[in-house]
């Protein structure tokens, strides 16, 4: 806590905005120029729209702090972060093949889907349960993926509401997923540059799809340069 309040006042007074949403997101804009910093624990991410601009920041950091500069950004949390002349791609192939050999699938068959088209699951499946903390835990591997995986996030939000009593069925399709993954170990979320910023969003809702409450799921997909920036599937 003491960390955050230090670090917050300094980002502040280098006039910062702390962003209303999300609070380890700071930015400053000077007329045309934009510096974004997000903050994880004592790791710092730095973007800027000029170089000698980060340049700077990253001095003024280090007469004010102990730190270490790590250098271009590759890797983080999970994630690889390829960046060339055209834009960054984003992927989790480290982590998904971890989570793969984790759960002793990283032999299995690829699937083309991630779940079967017009799939429903319901509560009450059937009476075989099982073990619920070896689900919970592979549906929050699951959902971690869906971070540069927007290809998952419907299957994923679906199973997770069944964390609470899993049946052979919910496991079966959550390894469905699995076996997926292994075969898309390689997608990920493509941001290209361009100076022509063009935002396209999409959104549906099913009607009363939910077998148990007969409540809707809405989901929704925002690009930016045809690259996916935000995605949602929620009940």
């Amino acid at each position: 806590m003491a960390w955050y309040s230090r670090i917050n006042d300094y980002l502040l007074s280098l006039d910062f905005v702390r962003s209303p949403n999300k609070h380890t997101l700071y930015i400053r804009e000077v007329e045309d120029d934009v510096m974004i910093i997000s903050l994880y624990v004592d790791d710092l991410l730095v973007i800027g729209s000029k170089h000698d601009q980060v340049e700077e920041f990253k001095k003024s950091m280090h007469s004010e702090f102990e730190r270490t500069d790590l250098g271009e950004m590759s890797y983080f949390l999970g994630m690889e972060i390829d960046q060339d002349a055209d834009g960054i791609f984003v992927n989790q192939r480290k982590y998904a093949s971890e989570v793969l050999k984790k759960f002793c699938m990283e032999n299995c068959k690829p699937m083309d889907l991630p779940s079967v088209p017009n799939m429903k699951l319901s509560k009450s499946d059937e009476p075989e349960k099982v073990d619920e903390g070896l689900y919970k835990s592979l549906i929050s591997y699951l959902l971690y993926l869906t971070a540069t995986k927007p290809d998952i996030m419907y299957a994923t939000s679906l199973l997770s509401r069944f964390m609470g009593q899993p049946t052979e069925t919910h496991f079966k399709t959550a390894k469905r997923v699995l076996r997926y993954v292994k075969g898309s170990t390689d997608f990920g979320v493509r941001l290209r540059r361009s100076e022509d910023f063009k935002l396209v969003g999409f959104s549906d809702s099913d009607w009363a799809g939910s077998i148990d409450d007969m409540r809707s799921t809405s989901g929704y997909a925002f690009f930016l340069n045809c690259g996916a920036i935000c995605w949602l599937s929620k009940k």
